[in-house]
């Protein structure tokens, strides 16, 4: 399937894009301790290599940039 999105080589770098997101929208921890993210991340696991991936939302284009479209192996 074709995703319209960002692609990262590690899960720590999706976990950096993420929290960028997050500390752009001013999200906190919430008193359960719980971090609220503006978005997440998959990993596509079915892929060769593996590779970690955040879909694409005009709301986060400012903070990382230009999409690009990529294929993920889904588990249907």
């Amino acid at each position: 399937m074709d995703i319209t999105g960002y692609k990262y080589l590690t899960e720590a770098e999706a976990i950096d894009a993420r929290s960028q997101c997050a500390d752009f929208y001013g999200l906190p921890i919430t008193p359960e301790d719980e971090t609220i993210y503006w978005v997440d991340y998959f990993e596509a696991n079915l892929n060769t290599p593996v590779f970690w991936y955040i879909v694409f939302d005009e709301s986060i284009e400012e903070i990382l940039g230009a999409p690009t479209t990529f294929d993920v192996i889904l588990d249907f």
